[in-house]
């Protein structure tokens, strides 16, 4: 009979590359100064020296910064492609990046012009008498858009989205693993590509190395390089008095890619891993692991669901929580890639600005570590028999306390270990309220108490199932609460009930056969030793 595979199977030893690697860069550009009506007054006044902060000036500048983009795009010879509402816009330009790529200097090759929606000042009129002023206030307009795609030395594709109205907010979109391919090939590591990674390294360390790398300074050089070469509607002047771009975190994705060394290895997990998630539930509680550190009260929090989801043979695992999501799937049929993608830099605790960049993406790894590890723990998982006594039965602390049994079969113990197995991915963030949430479901609806909840907190800290975050009400998981969990969990709900059963269905055919066989054999015993039924 073949052996059951397991996530740990496939991994150990059949992982040619591990790489971490930022992926994709989104980012927003926005002026500090110019976020309320009476900055933009100050703009027009003091310091372009108007009397009367008319939205007439803003139209010229805007007016200006369309013609110096037309004069752009005629003295380069630049393509211009104009963008439907329903246009994909990287499919349209894909054919000006490749042929710029081809000419390997770095430039714009395209500049696309699209009608989108952005934040813009608007002007309210108002008049007492002879007296005539105007107030400045933000609304959502759909407004002109330029997109200049460019290829870059160090990025490679890439682009910067300028808005033609004030305060012309922009956006810069560039992705890691190319900066880090072209950064590899200077430095001389050969390497093959995926569709977007790495397939393969001569110096796999070294490449971990570049990858690490990347960080702010890269990427705020980036724009600046072509801040001086693009039109853009704010001036030096501007610039000199304070009015210029701040850069702040849209989107960042952060990937973990490990590549198998034979495709069939790849399929082989994911097969593991579904097949181990579908009654146990473990992504369920992505929550935590996003939540972690985050403020009390409404803004903390965040409505999170996860979904298995195929494409033809292919399968993603997806796991949302508030703006961002952790997702699994295959890489060209032969890369397991983990990606955390942040799409609001609050989730994980980080402010916003590029310059915390290396802090978000050190989070976002440490999810990415998290769930792997916890899907090495969950699968071929044995709570050894020291343990499991230590556990199972009333004991002392090293330090003299009396710990509390957690009976294998007690509905309370079962239910409890259900809910830390349902939250398993949760470094941090088990507290008494998300507990009794738990326990309430596994229990069928039964009370379960504040009272209940603590006491149950306290017993598994004892055992040295959880542990306390100093300072906080919060309890992190340890590697044996984690076993306790899983195989608890799996042992009760995947073996000993199924097998309490067999004797009718869903219960296997071929088990119920074989139990049969037992029963049959068991019984011609019994009367081949002369004893009545009941005796026996």
């Amino acid at each position: 009979m073949a052996a059951t595979v397991t996530v740990n199977d496939v991994l150990d030893g059949h992982v040619g590359l591990d790489i971490e690697c930022l992926d994709r860069i989104y980012l927003n550009g926005y002026v500090p100064n110019l976020q309320a009506g009476g900055q933009v007054v100050s703009f027009l006044t003091q310091h372009l020296g108007n009397p009367i902060p008319s939205p007439a000036i803003l139209e010229k500048i805007g007016t200006a910064f369309r013609r110096a983009v037309r004069s752009f795009a005629e003295d380069n010879q630049i393509p211009v492609v104009r963008f439907g509402k329903n246009d994909r816009k990287i499919d349209m330009m894909r054919p000006y990046l490749a042929r710029q790529a081809s000419t390997e200097r770095a430039g714009v090759a395209a500049i696309g012009v699209a009608q989108e929606f952005a934040p813009v000042f608007t002007a309210t009129k108002k008049q007492r008498g002879k007296t005539v002023w105007f107030s400045f206030a933000v609304s959502q307009r759909r407004v002109t858009c330029y997109y200049f795609y460019l290829w870059d030395d160090d990025f490679g594709p890439a682009f910067v989205k300028v808005c033609a109205y004030f305060p012309y907010p922009l956006k810069i979109w560039a992705n890691g693993h190319e900066w880090s391919k072209r950064q590899a090939a200077k430095a001389g590591i050969g390497f093959s590509e995926l569709s977007n990674g790495f397939a393969s390294a001569t110096d796999p360390a070294a490449l971990q190395a570049i990858c690490d790398r990347l960080g702010p300074g890269a990427i705020q050089g980036f724009a600046e390089r072509w801040w001086s070469i693009l039109p853009l509607p704010l001036t030096e002047h501007d610039r000199a008095a304070g009015y210029w771009w701040e850069l702040s975190m849209r989107q960042v994705e952060t990937s973990r890619t490990l590549v198998f060394d034979a495709p069939r290895r790849a399929r082989s997990f994911f097969e593991a891993l579904v097949a181990d998630n579908l009654d146990i539930g473990r992504p369920e509680l992505i929550e935590l692991v996003f939540k972690r550190g985050q403020r009390r009260g409404a803004k903390a929090r965040g409505e999170y669901k996860t979904k298995i989801v195929t494409y033809g043979t292919e399968v993603n695992v997806n796991a949302f929580y508030r703006h961002s999501r952790i997702k699994q799937y295959l890489k060209d049929g032969r890369a397991l890639r983990i990606e955390t993608v942040i799409n609001n830099p609050d989730d994980v605790g980080c402010r916003r600005r590029l310059r915390h960049l290396d802090e978000l993406q050190a989070r976002s790894r440490a999810i990415n570590t998290t769930l792997l590890d916890t899907e090495r723990v969950g699968q071929g998982c044995v709570l050894a028999s020291p343990a499991f006594e230590r556990i199972a039965q009333p004991t002392l602390t090293e330090d003299g306390r009396r710990a509390p049994a957690l009976r294998f079969g007690d509905p309370r113990v079962q239910a409890l270990a259900g809910a830390l197995c349902t939250s398993v991915l949760a470094v941090t963030g088990i507290t008494n309220k998300s507990l009794r949430a738990l326990m309430t479901g596994l229990l069928g609806g039964a009370t379960y108490t504040r009272n209940q909840a603590s006491y149950d907190l306290a017993r598994l800290r004892v055992n040295g199932l959880i542990t306390r975050i100093p300072g906080r009400n919060f309890y992190r998981l340890t590697g044996d609460g984690l076993r306790f969990a899983i195989f608890y969990t799996k042992l009760h709900d995947r073996l000993l009930r199924p097998l309490l059963a067999t004797d009718q269905p869903p219960a296997p055919p071929p088990l119920r056969n074989a139990l049969n066989t037992i029963d049959i054999h068991i019984n011609q015993t019994i009367g081949q030793a002369r004893l009545l039924p009941n005796a026996a």
